[in-house]
């Protein structure tokens, strides 16, 4: 595949896993009635779900990151070049900002609106290290399965870590600097997004240090994070 597919690729699968994330939330805040319960396990299965689908259809093309610490575990460990970093993590975050614009519109949102929703503190800083690490854990320890095992374990990983994380598991840089410009239900202040960013790179740095020592084989050819 060429870098131009490559990237475009990437540009698309971040933008309909913003659009899903997002849109999820607002349809899932809409219809809950007030129960947040109900409104983030809507909003955790349909993200679970496109994640799946998302890495099936664009993981042989680009590898299906989506996520700018995938992207740079995946160099670290000698499984993608140096060179195409930049290019891989600009259009995720160029990507990520288009897919909240998207939701937006289908719901007749301002196409982008500073979030309120206040996400700070120890333990929502804890929470994206043990997410990030848990997400690329996932990607490093199903390494040898088929890439449809991968697509799923990390769907379902997603899925459960939105319950048992305080954070809701954002583990991706560009989708918490997008849902800085969405003051709905997945939303996070902007001033609150440098420390989980860097709460996200320790966490997904620790995961890939601990399974190049586990697991010292050539890792995966697709994967992803929300």
């Amino acid at each position: 595949m060429t870098l131009a597919r490559r990237l475009t690729a990437e540009t698309l699968g971040t933008a309909l896993l913003l659009a899903i994330v997002v849109g999820s939330g607002i349809m899932g805040e809409r219809l809950a009635g007030g129960n947040v319960a109900i409104a983030l396990l809507a909003n955790a299965l349909a993200t679970g779900a496109g994640l799946v689908v998302l890495i099936l259809m664009l993981g042989p093309i680009s590898g299906a990151h989506f996520n700018p610490v995938v992207t740079l575990a995946c160099a670290a460990r000698g499984q993608f070049g140096w060179r195409e970093v930049p290019a891989y993590c600009g259009v995720q975050i160029v990507g990520a900002f288009l897919g909240v614009a998207a939701a937006h519109l289908m719901f007749g949102e301002a196409l982008f609106s500073p979030s309120q929703h206040i996400r700070t503190g120890w333990a929502q800083w804890w929470s994206e290290f043990v997410a990030s690490f848990g997400l690329l854990a996932v990607i490093w320890g199903c390494q040898r399965a088929k890439a449809e095992t991968i697509a799923f374990a990390v769907g379902a990983y997603i899925l459960a870590a939105y319950w048992f994380t305080a954070s809701t598991s954002f583990a991706n840089p560009a989708v918490t600097l997008a849902r800085a410009a969405t003051d709905t239900f997945a939303g996070i202040r902007p001033e609150d997004t440098g420390a989980f960013i860097v709460a996200q790179l320790l966490g997904a740095g620790a995961a890939t240090w601990l399974f190049g020592w586990l697991l010292p084989l050539p890792a995966i050819n697709s994967v992803d994070s929300q």
